[in-house]
C-alpha cells in the first residue's frame, strides 16, 4: 500500500490508503485464492491481488451521501496460500484464517476465490447453532457433494454440516440457470429464496434489508456471500457465471452498503470474479467499488 501521508498531500486519500497493518482495526481482509475445482475453469485465484491493485483508484469521499471513510482502518490480514489446493484441503486454512480475525474484529471480509470458500468461512464464525448464511447469488449451490466440493455446492455441504436451511436466504437467483431439483431440495430445507424478478421488482436493497432483519432474530451472526455472478453479465462480464438478466450493479452496491451497516453480519465475501474474463478493468474496479461500499456501510455502525 501506498503511503498515506503522501496520498493525502496530493489530495487524493484512497481507499489502499486504509488497509494495511492495523492489528486494533475493527475490519479485517482475508485473501482466500482459491481456484481449484471450479465448474467453469478460469482463474478465480487472481482476485485477491486483483480487488487490492483496484483499490488506489477508489477515493474514501462519496459526494451523494457525503460519506468520508478516512478515518476507517482495516486490516489486512494477507492471503491464505492456497496454490493449487482442492476445496476440501482448503476447508481448515480458510476457516481459521476467518476465526482469527472474525474473533477480535466486528467485520471480516474475505476476497475470493471461488465461490468454494464460503463453507470454510461460514465456519470461521464458530458454532452453526447460532450462524445465518445471506447470499447473494445468481444458483443455489445445491450440487450434490457425492463426487467432492466445489464451488457448485458449498451450500449443500453447509446443510450437510448441519447449518439449518430456515437460516439460509437466497437473494437474486436466476431463471434457466438452475435445476428443479435445486429448487426442490432449497423447497424442503426451508431456504428463502428470492428471485432476480423479485429484486427488479421489489429492489434488491429492500428485500437485503427484510432479509437481514429476519435472519437477525434468528442468529446472532451472519455470513454474507457476495457472488458477484448474481449482477446481469452485460455490467459485469468477468463472472464465468453471470447471466443475462441478473441485478443490476447500482442494486449490487446499494446492498452491499446495507449489508456492511447491519450489526449481526460479521463476515463477508467476494466470490467467482475472475480476471482472465476481464473486458478492459471492468471487473477489478466493479470489486473494489463493492469494497468501499462495504466499508461506507460498516460506517454507519456507529453513526
Amino acid at each position: 500500500m501506498r503511503d498515506p501521508n503522501a496520498s493525502e498531500c496530493k489530495g487524493w486519500l484512497s481507499a489502499a490508503d486504509l488497509v494495511g497493518d492495523h492489528p486494533d482495526a475493527p475490519l479485517a481482509v482475508v485473501g482466500a485464492p482459491l481456484g481449484e475445482r471450479s465448474l467453469t475453469p478460469g482463474r478465480c485465484d487472481l482476485a485477491p491481488t486483483m480487488v487490492r491493485r483496484a483499490l488506489p483508484r477508489m477515493s474514501t469521499y462519496d459526494l451523494e451521501t457525503g460519506a468520508d471513510l478516512a478515518g476507517l482502518r482495516v486490516h489486512d490480514a494477507g492471503d491464505v496460500p492456497l496454490k493449487i489446493t482442492p476445496p476440501a484441503d482448503a476447508f481448515e486454512p480458510i476457516r481459521d484464517a476467518v476465526a482469527a480475525q472474525a474473533s477480535r474484529r466486528d467485520l471480516t471480509i474475505v476476497l475470493g476465490g471461488n465461490n468454494a470458500v464460503t463453507r470454510p468461512g461460514v465456519h470461521g464464525l464458530g458454532d452453526l447453532a447460532d450462524v445465518a448464511v445471506l447470499t447473494l447469488d445468481a444458483h443455489f449451490d445445491l450440487r450434490d457433494t457425492d463426487c467432492g466440493l466445489n464451488n457448485g455446492n458449498p451450500i449443500r455441504a453447509l446443510l450437510e454440516d448441519g447449518l439449518d436451511g430456515r437460516r439460509i436466504v437466497q437473494v437474486g437467483l436466476a431463471p434457466f440457470a438452475n435445476t428443479r431439483r435445486a429448487h426442490d431440495t432449497a423447497r424442503q430445507a426451508g431456504i428463502t429464496v428470492r428471485t432476480a424478478r423479485e429484486c427488479r421488482e421489489m429492489g434488491t436493497a429492500k428485500i437485503v434489508a427484510e432479509e437481514l432483519e429476519r435472519l437477525s432474530k434468528m442468529a446472532r451472526r451472519i455470513y454474507v456471500d457476495f457472488d458477484i455472478d448474481v449482477i446481469d453479465r452485460g455490467q459485469f462480464p468477468a463472472a464465468p457465471g453471470a447471466r443475462p438478466g441478473g441485478i443490476s450493479v447500482h442494486d449490487f452496491f446499494d446492498a452491499t452498503r446495507i449489508i456492511g451497516a447491519h450489526p449481526a453480519v460479521r463476515a463477508v465475501d467476494l466470490t467467482e470474479y475472475d480476471p482472465a474474463c476481464e473486458v478492459g478493468d471492468l471487473g477489478s474496479l466493479t470489486a473494489a467499488r463493492w469494497f468501499v461500499e462495504l466499508l461506507a456501510g460498516f460506517q454507519r455502525r456507529t453513526g
